[in-house]
């Protein structure tokens, strides 16, 4: 349907309500690094409420891949291990698991938002090692999930950090995004930073959104907004459910997609114990 695939170094908006398959598809598209990069790409895991996605159940189920996690008291004691697999190459990170925030302004007051705010940058950091770790030990794509929806984007908490990852680590060199982490020791060990280089134009980059409208047609007429992630996105995929008669099902859409010509038909999906299924 896209006429080769999704574009290396570019932004990828997967749109549809819970439910849907959204996860399932995300992990058949890092699971697909093992074929195409040698290693299978990382989950980058947003949400703060509500129960698990079961992220490592999907991956074991669908793959006999075991999900490794990124431990919560996970530290960087010693800066150099940051180059080391065994302590930088985790497959997931859940950066806010069942901390029980909510993310968008209007749900909290001017001191709740400050503390938010602070939890925040005191996450960049955990934030960029795992992401600079990872890219380092060659792996070339990732999924952003757990983005819960918000009436408008700017409001959003989710989309504000997602911001930052996008442009400060997933599209900047990968020296500048070494120096955001190891600040004033960068100097010391500017050598493996060198030894370590990659392309940060070989990066892609699958972003989950879940959405009000749950049927496709709701998603079709869905407006974007000024400064909507979706406006910037190379890829938009959306899912949503179809009336079949007097039964639901499932059913995808390619609203947008630089680089190449798309199929441009509503195809219907299933999901099976190996992921989607185009019908």
């Amino acid at each position: 349907m896209l006429d080769g695939g999704l574009i290396p170094g570019t932004l990828t908006v997967i749109l549809g309500a819970t439910g849907i398959g959204k996860t399932q598809l995300g992990l058949q598209f890092l699971h697909a690094g093992n074929q195409q990069e040698g290693t299978p790409g990382v989950l980058f895991d947003m949400a703060s409420r509500g129960d698990s996605q079961n992220h490592a159940e999907y991956a074991q189920r669908m793959f006999q891949w075991n999900l490794r996690d990124r431990p919560q008291d996970w530290v960087l004691n010693d800066p150099a291990d940051i180059w080391q697999r065994g302590q930088s190459r985790w497959d997931a990170l859940h950066l806010f698991q069942q901390s029980g925030r909510r993310v968008t302004m209007s749900d909290l007051d001017f001191d709740q938002q400050r503390a938010w705010k602070v939890e925040l940058n005191r996450k960049l950091a955990e934030t960029i090692a795992f992401f600079y770790g990872n890219f380092c030990q060659g792996v070339r794509r990732c999924v952003i999930d757990g983005i819960e929806p918000s009436d408008r984007a700017s409001d959003s908490f989710q989309f504000d950090l997602f911001e930052y990852v996008y442009h400060q680590i997933l599209r900047k060199e990968h020296d500048w995004v070494a120096r955001d982490l190891l600040r004033a020791q960068f100097r010391s060990y500017e050598e493996q930073v060198r030894n370590h280089a990659y392309a940060h134009a070989d990066i892609s980059c699958l972003m989950l959104c879940t959405s009000h409208e749950v049927m496709l047609d709701g998603l079709l007429s869905r407006p974007i907004e000024s400064g909507d992630v979706l406006a910037n996105a190379n890829t938009i995929i959306l899912m949503g459910k179809i009336r079949e008669g007097a039964r639901m099902g499932r059913a995808l859409y390619i609203s947008k997609h630089r680089g190449s010509r798309v199929d441009e038909s509503i195809r219907p999906y299933e999901i099976h114990e190996t992921g989607l299924r185009l019908l």
